[in-house]
């Protein structure tokens, strides 16, 4: 692309670095923002930045917040003791979403995956750990996407909650091995939830 300002040229460039957005989509997003009042794009610039520099993550579950404590686990109404474990942000969303889930979760940040160089150490399960064994939870529900790292992960963890007094489950795999929380239908990922399994039905048919 040949562009005949600097300025547009470094705006499309900076679009084009977000993850799925090509070059194309970048400059048709940045003609848009031009043809705005200028009011409007410091609008928008500031809510970016805002959330940005002001963005919190729970000091309980990981997930985001505007506080130390975020929504959902200050919220009385849901079960405080039940804790779905999932991988990113993005999955709570994707649950949320579904409003078939009621209890609070636990964020961990990503999988285990030594070809990544990804170890237990660089994940909250010690956190999550601590978590339990200090509010007595009654019920983790494993909610991880359906892959050989996933899978690693969930047994991990299963290994280091024996013996405690509580139910540990899995979402039903509606949803096919290898595919991801955040890409599955509302009601796929609703009825997963419902119809979770115990985790030994689970490990042993894995």
């Amino acid at each position: 692309m040949q562009f005949s300002s600097v300025l547009l040229e470094n705006a499309v460039k900076e679009f084009s670095s977000l993850p799925g957005i090509g070059k194309k989509t970048a400059l048709r997003l940045v003609l848009h923002l031009l043809k705005q009042e200028p009011n409007t794009v410091q609008r928008f610039s500031d809510v970016i930045a805002k959330m940005r520099s002001e963005i919190k993550f729970c000091q309980r579950c990981c997930n985001v917040a505007d506080g130390d404590i975020c929504s959902v686990c200050a919220n009385s109404s849901r079960k405080q003791d039940q804790i779905c474990v999932v991988e990113s942000i993005r999955d709570v969303i994707a649950i949320e979403s579904t409003q078939q889930f009621n209890g609070t979760y636990h964020v961990l940040g990503g999988v285990i995956s030594p070809l990544d160089g990804i170890g237990p150490g660089q994940l909250q399960i010690e956190s999550l750990l601590t978590r339990i064994q200090k509010e007595k939870t009654e019920e983790i529900i494993f909610a991880l996407n359906a892959t050989i790292q996933g899978d690693t992960t969930i047994y991990y963890i299963q290994k280091k909650l024996q013996g405690l007094p509580l139910r540990i489950t899995t979402i039903a795999r509606g949803i096919s091995f290898g595919g991801e929380l955040e890409y599955a239908d509302e009601m796929t990922l609703g009825r997963s939830l419902q119809n979770r399994l115990p985790i030994e039905n689970y490990m042993v048919k894995n």
